[in-house]
């Protein structure tokens, strides 16, 4: 540029453009626009995505009642796919639990009847021990041992019945009013945990006593009432021999 005023010297532009084909505006704006595939980011994906089908197929099969397969039918809806084995292996299962449903109702009806007949019933520790008779050695002192076993007793009419559980058909044991002699209250124990039980006795005529306890004072002391109310009036109800 020239220092004198009014004139202005032009210089030549360096910066020449060039005329390639690869620099052209055309493909520098595709080149921006269009960005690179990465073809392993896509193979990812893929086997990614076949995991998790995998996994959910696994679930579905996993908490499904006996690991049933799942299939889609034409429709798009799903089914199952049975074997024959399977398929008798589920109608024997159904026909069990109808069996059992069946057998559970029986026991409840079981057990309403016998507490709306029973005159009183609840659950008692029960062991048994034989009297000597006369002319018979004293039996051993086993007083000391835990023989103590959980019984349904239940008094109704002139029997006492012993089940091993409320929902048991037949008792495992039982015995006549008439055939009791004596009723009384036992010293109370100790067991485990260091709780004190009460006991008491119902002699047989046949020498069988049955020993009773239980953690309720109140439970034992209702049945002392009960059953020396009934062998009271059992024996008032008795003819005296020099009438017979």
């Amino acid at each position: 540029m020239d220092d004198s005023p009014g004139k202005l010297n032009m210089v030549p532009d360096h910066f020449q453009v060039s005329t390639s084909d690869e620099d052209t505006p055309q493909n520098i704006t595709s080149s921006i626009q269009q960005p690179r595939i990465d073809n392993s980011s896509s193979s990812d994906s893929r086997f990614w995505s076949g995991r998790k089908l995998r996994s959910a197929a696994f679930m579905l099969n996993l908490f499904n009642v006996r690991r049933l397969s799942w299939g889609s039918s034409s429709g798009g809806q799903e089914k199952v796919e049975l074997s024959v084995t399977e398929l008798e292996s589920l109608r024997s299962e159904l026909a069990y639990l109808e069996e059992r449903e069946a057998y559970l109702k029986a026991q409840l009806e079981h057990v309403d009847e016998i507490l709306r007949s029973a005159r009183f019933s609840g659950y008692l520790y029960i062991r048994t021990r034989w009297t000597a008779l006369p002319g018979e050695p004293p039996p051993l002192d086993d007083t000391d041992v835990d023989d103590w076993l959980p019984r349904f007793v239940v008094l109704n009419g002139p029997c006492i019945f012993f089940y091993l559980l409320s929902t048991d058909f037949s008792p495992q044991d039982s015995t006549l009013l008439a055939d009791i002699v004596e009723v009384g209250s036992l010293p109370s124990f100790t067991r485990e945990n260091d709780k004190t039980w009460y006991s008491s006795y119902i002699l047989t005529r046949q020498g069988l006593r049955y020993e009773c306890s239980s953690i309720s004072e109140v439970q034992v002391d209702s049945w002392l009432k009960v059953l020396q109310a009934d062998i009271k009036l059992d024996s008032e109800t008795k003819v005296p021999s020099w009438f017979q």
